[in-house]
Parts: C-alpha cells; structure tokens; sequence
C-alpha cells in the first residue's frame, strides 16, 4: 500500500523527569515547550537553526493559534505548523504527521513537543472562580451531545466506562484478575530499571495488585494510571540530518490512524476496538510482520486497555490475551517487552505526555540506549496511542537504520 517511504527519523529523544507533586519553582507550559526543545536538540547534536517544523497539542496560555504561539515564543520561523487533539493517541498521531511532512519536503525537522501539565504557585490559584469538572467529561458546553445525552446520566470520566468495556469483556471471553495484575507486575519490573520511573525501587506482585481497592470493578487501583508532572518531545528529521545526528536514526516506516467514535455509548462493540484497522494499516505500511516487533510500546492507562490492544494488533487471537500474557514475559528480558520504561502505570502519566513517553521508549530501545533495561537487539518497535475510551487509535513501526 502506499504511505511512508521511512525516509524521516526520530533523531533525539527527551523526557522531563516523572514526578508526582507538584514542586519547585512555577513551570508554565510555554516554558516545558522551551526546555524540551532545548533539550531534544542536545539530545539529536543539532542547532535550533534546522527546526522549521513544529508539531503540538495546545498550550494553556494561548486557546488558539498554538503553533503560532510556539514559533514566537521558541524564536523558530515555521514553514509547518500543526495542532493535534487525539487525546492519548496525540502523540503518536504528531509522530506519523512530522515523518509525512518531512518526506514531502515541506520541513526538514518536526519539533513534537508534548508537555505536562501547567504548574502554577498558589498565589495565582487562590480565589480563581471554580469550573465544574464534570467528573472527567471532555465538553460540558452547550449544544454537545455529552452534554445533553451523557453528563446527566453520570456515564462520564474514565473509570467506569474502562470498567465496562473490562465486564464485557468478561461476558464474552471471560476474565481472569491474575492476568491482567501480571501485566502491571511485569511493567513494574520495567520501572525497576528505569530511573527516572516515578516507581522505580518499588517493586509489585500480583498479589499486591490484587490486594488493592477496587476502583471500578473489576479493575484495581494498582492497575489504573498514576498521574504525575511532566513531559516528552522527539524530532523527526530528513535523511541528510539523521546522518548528521548523534543517535541511531529511528524510522518511521509504517501508521495507521482510525477514530470511531468519542464516547463508548456510540461504539458498535466494545471489545472490539479501532486500534485493529490502525495496527493492520501500520503493519501493510511498513511490509513487516508481528513477529519481526522486538518491543511494544503499548498505551496503558488501564491493564485491560494493554490486553486488549495485543488481541486487536493481532499479537495474539481476540479472546485469548487473558492465557497469552500470563505465557508470556513482557519484562524487557521477555520473548514479547511491553512499555520497557515502565509505562504510564508505573513511569506516570505527565498529561498529554504520557503518550509520549511511550513513542521515547520505543525510540529508546532502537536507539539502544535503554541502558539496564535494553532489550537485546531490537530493530524493530510497535507503538500505540489510545485516545479517548478506547475510541482514538494510532499505531506506529519504528525501526532501525
């Protein structure tokens, strides 16, 4: 099929560190956007002067115009300026749109810059006037269909609708709670070699995960996301810049994209979710196989949503994940290393950002710079984003020069 050539690269890789209060000095989004530019191009060995390329999310100060807002807060004239908003899946998204850019010689390096969230002192959020948070709804304005037909039913947030998707999935496959707890143990196994996780040294068992309050059946707290501060950027660049780099050059060969739906009330099926048609694109894309993947770095905000996303990218048969992964090692010394950091259950979630912390990873592996969590020779990297209630879905291959 046609789409990427695997001409752009992910040349440098940055992530500011995992942490879960909020410290030290205020940190507006516009300065996260500042230092992770900064240190993703001491990262790649390149000058600021080559970015002409600029990928992002949002920025809290500024409701429109974000890429025009970085070009003049960054001091870099943009010959390519886009906003993504595919929640989790963000990230990955920004990754195949700056590889698309890149090959159709618009820019010769994309900046995708995903900061955490805007830190503020106290002083300035003393007094501000409340806004109902909707318990976790994305738009309570007038005229959205959440709004009328979802928020007064309480069918919002995260928790329960991923419980649901879970009890449906136990309906029709069934569900064994070892599993899913074995995923979030071998990630944290992950996490123990990984410094910057924000539970490194803290190992877990399944037992433990088990043991932990149930926050919506029949998913437990230890298999939920930790939200933590933040951020992540990679610069993709053309082959004459990733020659120039001081990394390995991680291609971008293959993507898929697909959004069904915003909510879980509108899906056709539940348990069958659009990270299938993406996985399948990606894979056609690039001309490779599951089994030539040497890592995967899977979204997981929820144990099940890693579960599931190995069944529909075709790792294993739909309704098997539950067997497969406890036969299965997915530590970074396993036959299949998932989230090889830790992932957002164990590295945390920084916002936005937590997607990714899952495209660093991967670049990380094939960079080979992993160091005591390096996978041994890994060429080859699956990556997903997962926005929304598993609505959203990206899939990226990344490999080696």
């Amino acid at each position: 099929m046609s789409g990427l050539r695997g001409e752009a690269a992910i040349v440098g890789i940055a992530e500011l560190p995992a942490e879960k209060k909020q410290s030290g000095p205020a940190m507006f989004t516009l300065d996260q956007y500042a230092r992770l530019a900064r240190m993703v191009l001491d990262d790649a060995g390149l000058p600021a002067s080559v970015v002409n390329g600029l990928v992002t999310h949002g920025v809290q100060e500024s409701d429109m115009f974000a890429p025009a807002t970085l070009s003049e807060y960054l001091g870099l004239p943009l010959d390519f300026g886009e906003r993504v908003d595919l929640g989790g899946a963000t990230s990955a998204g920004m990754v195949w749109r700056a590889a698309a850019a890149v090959e159709l010689g618009i820019c010769d390096a994309v900046l995708c810059v995903v900061p955490g969230s805007m830190i503020l002192p106290r002083s300035s959020r003393a007094g501000a006037p409340a806004t109902p948070p909707w318990y976790g709804a994305s738009s309570g304005k007038y005229g959205s269909p959440q709004a009328e037909f979802e928020i007064p039913y309480g069918n919002v947030g995260q928790n329960a609708p991923y419980a649901q998707i879970a009890q449906r999935y136990a309906a029709e496959f069934g569900y064994d709670p070892r599993a899913t707890a074995k995923i979030a143990v071998d990630q944290r196994t992950n996490a123990a070699a990984h410094p910057g996780a924000v539970f490194h040294g803290k190992p877990l068992t399944v037992e433990d995960v088990l043991a932990s309050p149930v926050i919506a059946d029949p998913i437990h707290m230890l298999e939920v996301v930790m939200r933590v501060q933040g951020g992540a950027a990679v610069l993709v660049a053309n082959a004459d810049l990733a020659r120039r780099s001081r990394n390995r050059p991680v291609r971008i060969t293959g993507f898929g994209e697909h959004v069904a739906f915003k909510t879980p009330t509108y899906a056709e099926d539940l348990v069958r979710t659009p990270i299938a048609r993406a996985a399948d694109r990606a894979f056609a894309m690039a001309g490779l196989e599951r089994s030539d993947v040497d890592m995967a770095s899977i979204y997981d905000c929820y144990t099940i949503t890693v579960l599931m996303s190995l069944e529909d990218a075709g790792f294993c048969p739909k309704g098997a994940g539950m067997q497969w992964v406890t036969e299965h090692d997915l530590t970074f010394r396993g036959d299949l290393p998932v989230n090889t950091a830790g992932g957002q259950l164990s590295f945390g979630q920084a916002g936005m950002a937590g997607g990714m912390h899952h495209v660093v990873d991967a670049a990380r592996q094939v960079m080979g710079r992993a160091e005591q969590a390096q996978v041994a020779d890994c060429h080859t990297a699956f990556v997903t984003g997962n926005g929304g209630i598993m609505s959203e879905q990206v899939a990226l291959l990344l490999q080696g020069e």
